[in-house]
């Protein structure tokens, strides 16, 4: 079970869809999260990427002398840089950190971002591109030469002189529902990631992307994407969700909503039905101990696990025993929650890790 946490480039809050409690990204704060995720024991946090972020690449490097064995997951954007000038930054990075990069590929999501981005294709050829790039960046990562002539990239001589640490590169993940990044992760990544569903339904992702991958000889790992809120009892733990909700009106959920219908990303579009409609909290609850409700206020991953420390650990466990091997966390907020999380959940893990070992 590897656990990662979040940082928060994008600026960080007490209670979504207000005002209240928040506090902006200052490079002080993500370096007093980074530290937590390297004290509490994460194994890792994932930097968001959009042009509401502070540059992921920027902020990652920055923190790299003040954090000892935390991995940085970075975006890998396919379609905004040459894949060669990518194969060389990651290299770059894996030597520096001693081999501390992880690469989460991004494809889009929001067409107007992209758009502001000079980068006009539409869905299904924006993995047609990452394909190519992958195709591009692997092999010279993996000391390749490599001659190109695509749709989307045309390459002559592209090489990386310095290597990276990991071999044969380092692990690429990649997260979305439809077909197209299906294919992509059976392909070429290490680890599909999935936003938190049921049960049933995570279970339904990770059966497509395994067969798609053993069609074409290859084995991938499975992640997910989670909110937490932990406490002491499962009382507690409801309570602090209604609260982290409690300045979401019909006009927050509005403005949510419309925001949402700009994307064209099916994960994205299945997330924002999950919340729809509902008014209460436990109403939001989609399975036991599976809470929707910060996606009334909040773009991406929308669920949560809400419960006390046995409760979501079993929750936890259910997902890792249907394939998950990743868990990429997060908490309002970051800093306080990265040491609630390492102080309640953490000794579940470590305990049952420990009696793998005897």
């Amino acid at each position: 079970m590897h656990l990662y946490w979040f940082l928060p480039t994008a600026g960080e809050t007490r209670y979504l869809g207000t005002e209240k409690g928040k506090r902006e990204v200052t490079y002080d704060y993500l370096k007093q999260v980074a530290q937590a995720v390297d004290t509490v024991g994460f194994e890792g946090a994932l930097l968001p990427t959009g042009h509401n972020c502070e540059d992921a690449w920027v902020v990652a490097s920055s923190l790299l002398p003040f954090t000892k064995q935390m991995n940085f997951l970075v975006a890998l954007r396919p379609g905004f840089m040459s894949p060669s000038i990518a194969a060389r930054m990651a290299a770059t990075f894996d030597r520096l950190s001693g081999g501390r990069l992880n690469l989460n590929v991004v494809s889009g999501g929001n067409p107007v971002e992209l758009a502001a981005d000079g980068l006009h294709l539409e869905h299904d050829e924006r993995y047609e591109l990452a394909d190519e790039y992958l195709d591009i960046w692997k092999r010279e990562l993996q000391g390749e030469r490599v001659d190109f002539d695509g749709k989307h990239h045309h390459i002559k001589g592209g090489h990386v002189r310095l290597n990276a640490v990991q071999k044969p590169y380092p692990p690429l993940f990649l997260g979305g529902f439809s077909p197209a990044a299906q294919d992509l992760a059976a392909k070429h990544v290490d680890v599909y990631l999935v936003w938190g569903e049921k049960p049933e339904d995570v279970k339904k992702r990770i059966d497509a992307v395994r067969e798609k991958a053993a069609a074409l000889g290859r084995t991938v790992q499975f992640g997910i994407r989670l909110h937490v809120v932990v406490r002491e009892t499962e009382d507690e733990a409801w309570k602090a969700a209604g609260e982290l909700i409690q300045y979401v009106d019909d006009d927050v959920i509005a403005a949510q909503r419309k925001k949402m219908a700009e994307f064209d990303s099916h994960a994205q579009q299945h997330m924002t039905k999950i919340s729809a409609g509902q008014d209460n909290i436990r109403d939001l609850e989609i399975s036991p101990n599976l809470w929707a409700g910060i996606g009334l206020a909040r773009e991406g991953a929308s669920t949560a696990l809400v419960g006390d420390p046995d409760t979501v650990y079993a929750r936890l466990k259910e997902y890792e025993d249907l394939g998950i091997d990743y868990f990429i966390l997060s908490g309002y907020p970051h800093l306080e929650e990265a040491y609630r999380v390492g102080e309640l959940l953490f000794p579940k893990i470590k305990k049952e890790l420990q009696g793998q070992h005897l």
